[in-house]
C-alpha cells in the first residue's frame, strides 16, 4: 500500500487510491471511487462509488464527494463544502441510480470555500475560486471569482489565488490586459466572460 490511511478510515475493497495520498481520520471511501496521487482527504470525509478524483487534490474535514462528482488536479474543497447529485431529489420517489446522479465537474486548480454549495450539473472552470459560503447554481468560467447567494460573479482570480483588480485596454491585441501585482503572471480578457493566461 503506497498510500497512507488512518486506522479510523474505512477504505473498500476495490477503490483505487494513488501513491502518496493521505487519507485521515473517519473517512470512508467507497468500492469504485478513484482517487488520484498525493492527495489530501482531512477528517470525516466521504468518497462515493464512481466519483473520479485527480492528482494533488485537497479535500478539508467534513466533505462528501457524491456520485456524479469529477475532481480534476490541483482542486481544493474548503471544510464542509457541499456537492447535490441529485435536482429534485424527493424522500417518497428516490432516485438512486447512476442515471440519475447529474455531473458535477471541478476542473484544473478550481477553489471552493468553507461551507459554499455545490449544486449539480455545473462545471467549475479552471482555476476558478468560489468563494466561503457561495451557492453556485449555473457554470462558472475559468479564472472566475464567485460569491453570494446565488452565486455571481464579482470579479478573476491569477492561478496563485489574488484578485487581479482591473484590465487595461491593449489596442494592439484586440483585449483588455491585466498582470498579477503578487506573481506577475498576465492575463487577456475578451469582454465577454473569457479570461486566459497570456504565455
Amino acid at each position: 500500500m503506497d498510500y497512507y490511511a488512518h486506522p479510523s478510515a474505512y477504505i473498500d475493497e476495490g477503490a483505487q487510491i494513488g501513491a502518496g495520498t493521505k487519507i485521515w481520520h473517519f473517512c470512508h471511501v467507497m468500492p469504485r471511487a478513484i482517487i488520484g496521487a498525493n492527495c489530501s482527504l482531512g477528517q470525516n470525509v466521504f468518497v462515493a462509488n464512481q466519483v473520479s478524483i485527480g492528482n494533488h487534490v485537497k479535500i478539508q474535514n467534513n466533505v462528501s464527494i457524491y456520485e456524479g462528482v469529477i475532481l480534476e488536479d490541483y482542486v481544493f474543497c474548503g471544510p464542509s463544502m457541499v456537492f447535490t447529485n441529485v435536482k429534485t431529489p424527493r424522500s417518497a420517489y428516490p432516485r438512486n441510480t447512476s442515471a440519475d446522479y447529474a455531473v458535477t465537474r471541478v476542473k484544473y486548480g478550481a477553489s471552493i470555500g468553507a461551507n459554499a454549495t455545490i449544486v449539480c450539473g455545473v462545471t467549475l472552470g479552471a482555476w476558478s475560486f468560489v468563494a466561503a459560503g457561495a451557492v453556485v447554481t449555473k457554470d462558472v468560467p475559468d479564472y472566475a471569482l464567485v460569491a453570494g447567494v446565488p452565486g455571481r460573479i464579482i470579479g478573476w482570480v491569477c492561478e496563485c489565488g489574488e484578485t487581479l483588480k482591473s484590465f487595461t485596454a491593449d489596442a494592439q491585441r484586440s483585449a483588455e490586459t491585466m498582470q498579477c501585482a503578487a506573481c506577475g503572471k498576465r492575463y487577456d480578457y475578451d469582454g465577454a466572460m473569457t479570461v486566459r493566461r497570456v504565455e
